[in-house]
């Protein structure tokens, strides 16, 4: 009696839906209004009231399923760069029979495509994300691990093929990754306000780069 309809006794299903169903379309709501207010008016500027408020969830509900803003911020960009990594992956994929520094061009391109999605995207991930704590820190050292990683692998791979030299790769990814997270910042960031930079410049920068290094070995 007075139950409401979909809840079961154990209170675990409400509306047609699960506790943990529940809680992930919050978490859903949460990391989209993350991205519009990170996005646009900042992290630093972004109150967790006014996140809740855009994303119709109780302040209660934040802590219990999200723990801090700085959480929040580690779930977007993990969401995001996620979602990039997937199609770099499958940009390397299918430029498997390419030379190296098609490959590294492409799976950049692969991935900007998503972080540089649209202006927000890029603050997020090139911008925000930089100096929050120790923790936000911590994430992207991993997240530039598993890209250098990545290029690593690449490299290594050419070298088995006969296409490069051997060479100390892990500075190269690095010095890499680098000139794509600082075009990247510039991108959002403009040094010279009339300057307007896109994904794609960035890619031919990157094409520069790769090619002159690999010149070189």
């Amino acid at each position: 009696m007075g139950r409401r309809d979909g809840e079961i006794k154990d209170g675990r299903s409400y509306g047609g839906l699960s506790k943990e169903q529940r809680v992930a379309q919050r978490q859903t709501r949460l990391i989209d209004a993350a991205l519009e207010l990170f996005g646009t008016q900042g992290y630093a500027a972004t109150s967790i009231e006014r996140l809740c408020a855009v994303a119709n969830v109780s302040t209660r509900s934040f802590y219990e399923d999200m723990g801090s803003r700085e959480a929040l911020l580690i779930a977007l960009v993990n969401r995001t760069t996620s979602r990039a990594v997937e199609r770099t992956l499958a940009a390397l994929e299918k430029t498997e029979d390419e030379p190296l520094s098609t490959r590294v061009v492409e799976s950049f391109r692969a991935y900007l495509s998503v972080t540089c999605q649209d202006h927000r995207t890029a603050r997020v991930c090139y911008v925000e994300v930089v100096g929050v704590s120790a923790a936000v820190e911590d994430w992207r050292r991993q997240q530039r691990r598993l890209l250098s990683a990545l290029v690593v692998s690449e490299a290594e791979r050419a070298v088995a093929n006969g296409e490069i030299k051997p060479r100390r790769f892990d500075l190269f990814a690095l010095a890499v990754l680098g000139a794509v997270n600082s075009l990247a910042q510039e991108l959002v960031q403009r040094t010279h306000p009339d300057s307007v930079i896109s994904p794609e410049e960035i890619c031919e920068e990157i094409a520069v780069i790769v090619n002159s290094v690999l010149a070189q070995g």
